[in-house]
């Protein structure tokens, strides 16, 4: 099986993006299952429902996220009636929503896992540990297991990676918005990617504009930052999974650009 997993959308440019990118990609027959993670594609932070719901109906199979999940107050409800939108499993108990979900299609059965690190981040729930537990309620309910580990230390999603080695198909990191170039099969069979990057605009500040985020540099002071204009880069994944063995055979970059269509 061939799954395509999208680094953070930011705002309607990258969402206009990625989602053609992903048209094309079904069109061609190219993947089987696609993963985004869309976290900040509600005006460059947050996610909304009627925008879960256009990434769902576009193409996506699963949509992960992270800290900036709960940016929006009306997705607590969404997270609960909508199993293919996911926060990270590791948030404590009484957090709403759900950590997985296992998507069908082409008769396989693909389990996706949303994490997120503690390394310069909220401290929540172990990574490590969690993702122990999430394997073990997921069991044999799916061929394979990919996880979108949403985190900021480099060090953290490799250890990750490291640490799951031959019980998962794949360990891609988000959250940076920057692309690492380090993509390859572990050897044990679980294909690693530290960051899949963004699908935001090219010239920015890890999709914000650079007028709006400068001040703050310059400043110290807060300041409100805009989603970027202009050509969008479309960044993520794809890996090839074995359907008998549920490791990865292979893992390449996207990284495509895309003119704004938002003008």
């Amino acid at each position: 099986m061939k799954v395509a997993m999208f680094g953070d959308v930011m705002g309607r440019a990258g969402r206009r993006a990625a989602l053609h990118h992903i048209s094309r990609l079904r069109q061609e027959g190219a993947v089987d299952f696609v993963v985004l993670n869309g976290e900040n594609s509600a005006g460059g932070i947050g996610i909304t429902p009627d925008v879960a719901a256009e990434l769902l109906a576009g193409g996506v199979d699963v949509v992960t996220t992270g800290n900036h999940v709960w940016h929006k107050k009306e997705m607590a409800d969404c997270l609960e009636r909508e199993p293919r939108v996911l926060r990270p499993y590791n948030y404590p108990q009484g957090a709403p929503g759900r950590g997985w979900y296992i998507a069908h299609a082409q008769g396989y059965r693909l389990a996706v896992l949303n994490l997120q690190g503690r390394v310069f981040m909220q401290p929540i729930d172990c990574p490590f540990r969690a993702a122990d537990r999430a394997l073990d309620e997921i069991g044999d309910k799916a061929d394979a297991v990919v996880i979108d580990f949403h985190a900021e230390a480099t060090s953290e999603k490799q250890a990750l990676a490291m640490y799951l080695d031959g019980r998962v198909a794949a360990v891609v990191g988000t959250h940076t918005h920057v692309a690492t170039a380090d993509e390859h099969v572990l050897p044990k069979g679980t294909a690693r990617l530290t960051d899949l990057g963004m699908c935001g605009a090219t010239v920015s500040v890890i999709g914000m504009d650079a007028e709006s985020v400068l001040p703050k540099f310059l400043t110290a002071l807060p300041a409100k930052f805009d989603v970027a204009r202009g050509p969008v880069m479309v960044m993520g994944a794809i890996i090839e999974i074995s359907h008998a063995t549920g490791r990865s055979r292979a893992i390449s970059r996207i990284m495509e650009e895309y003119e704004d269509t938002t003008r």
